[in-house]
This record gives C-alpha cells, sequence and structure tokens, in this order.
C-alpha cells in the first residue's frame, strides 16, 4: 500500500513539473498536445504582447513628458532656496513714469499714422558705474527714433536717481528741436523704477547683475495688467539698428535674431534651414538649452501671460536659458528674424567700466571763479569722478603746452 501511494505521488509530481523547453517547442511547433485554452497558447500570446508593448510604451512617454515638463518649468530647480531667500527681499520703487508719447512726428510722419503698431516694452537693466549716465544718453537718442516704444528703465539702488529721473524729463519734456521754423517736443514714454539687487546676492561671485532689473520690470507689467505688445530686454551698452524694432514687432510669441560681439564667436544666434530654427550658434553652451543673449529674443506679452509663473533666476550665465524654460519654448515656434538671422542688428559693444575716477584739487579753487567747481560737482553727480583735498591724482590746468598750478589762475 505504501509503494503505491509513493508512485501515486511520483506521477503527480510528474504531472506538475514545469518543463519550459517543452513548452517553446509546443508554441512553436502547434503541438497538438500542448492544450489550447494555456495561459501562453499561440492564439493568446500575440495580443497580450501587443497589449504589454502598448502600455510600455505609455509609461515610458508618459515619464518622458512628466520629465520634459519638470525641466521646463524649472527655472530654479538647483537654486531654489537661494530664490526664496531672495524674493523676501525683492522690492522695487516707481520713481517716475510718463505714459505718454508727447512726440509730434517720428521720422517723416507723424505719430498718429503708428497708433495701430502694438507698443514695444523695452527693458533696461542699469547700475551706478562711471559710464551709466553717458551710455543710457546714448539709447535714449536711439529710442526717440522708434514709434510705440515705453522705456522701462530699472536702476539698481535702492532709492531713485534724481539726476536720471531729471535726464528722462528733460527727455520727455523738455528738448525741443526746432525745424523749418516750427519746435516739436521730443516726448519718450517712460518708466524709472528703483530696484536693488538683494543683498543676499551682492556677496555671490559673479554678481547676478540685472536680474533683479528685470524681475521688476516684469512685476511691473503684471501689476498693470499689460498682456499687449513686445517684450524686449535691451541693456544700456548695446547698439542697435533701427530695424531690429520694425523686426520684433509682429513677433507673435517668441522670435530670436542673431547679437554680434559675442565672446569667443563674435556673435551668438540661431541656426536657421529651410525657414526654421534648428539649432545655435554660440560659443558657451554649458548645457543650455537656450544658448541665446540677452538681446537676441522678443516675446509677445500675450503668449508669455499664458504662463503666470514665468521669470528669470537669480543664476548668472543661464538667466535667458531659464527665463525661456519657463515660458514653455519649443524649437517649433521660434520666429527667426534679421532676415533668416543672417543680419546683425544689434551689437554688444559693451564699453569698458573703469573705477570712478578721483581729482586732487582744494575746495577752495571748486567756487566761481571759474567752471571748475559747478563742472566737477556735475561729474559727481553722474558718478563719473570726484575731487578730494589729499586723495587722486592732482589736477593741473596747462597753457601754452605747460602745465602750471591751479592757484597760477585762480589766485
Amino acid at each position: 500500500m505504501t509503494n503505491q501511494l509513493t508512485r501515486h505521488k511520483q506521477e503527480i509530481r510528474k504531472q506538475n513539473v514545469f518543463y519550459p523547453n517543452r513548452i517553446s517547442a509546443d508554441l512553436i511547433l502547434g503541438s497538438a498536445n500542448f492544450p489550447s485554452n494555456h495561459a501562453w497558447s499561440k492564439s493568446s500570446i500575440i495580443p497580450k504582447v501587443g497589449v504589454l508593448f502598448v502600455v510600455i510604451c505609455f509609461l515610458l512617454y508618459v515619464l518622458w513628458g512628466t520629465l520634459d515638463v519638470t525641466i521646463a518649468d524649472c527655472t530654479e530647480c538647483n537654486f531654489s532656496d537661494e530664490t526664496v531667500h531672495a524674493r523676501l527681499n525683492e522690492s522695487y520703487l516707481v520713481c517716475n513714469e510718463v505714459p505718454a508719447d508727447h512726440r509730434v512726428f517720428v521720422h517723416d510722419r507723424a505719430l498718429r499714422d503708428y497708433q495701430a503698431l502694438p507698443m514695444i516694452y523695452f527693458v533696461t537693466p542699469t547700475y551706478p558705474r562711471r559710464e551709466q549716465i553717458p551710455e543710457l544718453i546714448r539709447l535714449a537718442y536711439t529710442l526717440l527714433h522708434v514709434p510705440r516704444i515705453h522705456w522701462i528703465l530699472a536702476n539698481d539702488l535702492k532709492a531713485c536717481n534724481a539726476y536720471i529721473d531729471g535726464l528722462l524729463k528733460r527727455f520727455d519734456l523738455e528738448t525741443k528741436v526746432r525745424f523749418a521754423h516750427h519746435s516739436f517736443i521730443l516726448g519718450l514714454p517712460f518708466t524709472h523704477l528703483a530696484s536693488p539687487m538683494p543683498e543676499f546676492y551682492r556677496r555671490k561671485k559673479p554678481m547676478p547683475r540685472g536680474v533683479a532689473n528685470r524681475r521688476a520690470a516684469i512685476q511691473w507689467l503684471r501689476q498693470r495688467n499689460i498682456t499687449n505688445g513686445i517684450l524686449y530686454f535691451g541693456d544700456d551698452d548695446n547698439t542697435y539698428d533701427l530695424k531690429l524694432f520694425s523686426e520684433i514687432r509682429d513677433t507673435q510669441r517668441v522670435s530670436m535674431f542673431p547679437v554680434g560681439l559675442i565672446e569667443e564667436y563674435s556673435v551668438s544666434g540661431p541656426v536657421v534651414r529651410k525657414g526654421k530654427v534648428v539649432g545655435f550658434l554660440d560659443s558657451w553652451v554649458a548645457e543650455r538649452r537656450w544658448p541665446v543673449d540677452m538681446a537676441g529674443f522678443a516675446t509677445n506679452l500675450a503668449y508669455m501671460a499664458e504662463y503666470p509663473n514665468a521669470s528669470m533666476p537669480y543664476k548668472p550665465g543661464y538667466e535667458e536659458d531659464l527665463f525661456l524654460r519657463s515660458i514653455r519654448l519649443n524649437l517649433n515656434i521660434i520666429e527667426p528674424k534679421a532676415n533668416n538671422c543672417t543680419e546683425i542688428l544689434v551689437w554688444h559693444t559693451q564699453t569698458k567700466n573703469r573705477e570712478r575716477t578721483t581729482l586732487r584739487i582744494s575746495n577752495k579753487y571748486l567756487d566761481d571763479r571759474s567752471n571748475l567747481g559747478t563742472l566737477i560737482k556735475s561729474l559727481d553727480v553722474m558718478g563719473i569722478a570726484n575731487s578730494s583735498d589729499n586723495e587722486g591724482r592732482r589736477a593741473v590746468i596747462s597753457k601754452n603746452g605747460k602745465a602750471k598750478p591751479l592757484s597760477y589762475f585762480l589766485s
């Protein structure tokens, strides 16, 4: 009896043994011994493998989309703690603004002829330095030739700069040009902001210069619910061809164009093939998805309004890239300008910054006996030079090719 039970158990084990080679052979040969209703029968394996393949593809697609969105949204992934800290200390003051355009003519046409054109909001970040005032004057005279433009000048100071405010007012209200026995007021619409960099970032090397200013301008636009027009970041040390403004004015979402005098290649800009942007020419890639210069793109404010969290991070060298990621830019929607990016309409001329000069000149000579007192005071207010009784290079006056002390002329 025991032997019979043992043989019976052995037979059961044999029936339950898994023979992978036999099953594979049966699947291939269609063995009659392999039951047709088996879980992995020939009739069912193909559709199930197909379903499994589709599921895997779907999961990979979802995963890739999630990663892509994360990258696109991640304007501050690696520096969120710093950005949160900075936001607590970000502030700006509206020093002065003149929204009305007081110009009568631009070029040879009446200003009213341009009313149908989209407005360009030209954002200029600036900061106190020796070259600041002359560069702003040069830029102002360029912008005076552009119709339908609003200049947002954001200065890196905690308080308003009275000299710059007066300069802007002069360009808006007081400058008159006489032509054919008529006087015309040169009135450029502007907003003057004081937008200091948070102290946290002043200790960083390199400093993210210009970011707080541009962020303040974006905030100013949002607070006024301005969603019509073109946003362009134009630094004060660039040189602009007037053709640039007519090129960017019809930007539908994001337009791009080359910028001259950028680093080693002396140019930075899109590569265009068959009217489409396919890549970028820039000497510093650094894993940037959008390796472009700040002056090399313009954004339609209606498109930007679709992404209310769009911003520019405090990350030196990556400001353009991460701003463009924050508005979900992709290659297909970029509009190449400047004759399919074959022309350079903006140059990063970038004057060389030098330390403020100190003239060693006795204060007793800075009175109304000559023009020197008023002249040096003006240089001091503009941040170009100042005077000292005992520091700096000694000031001398020359006559007939010979240098003489101030006492020779002013005693």
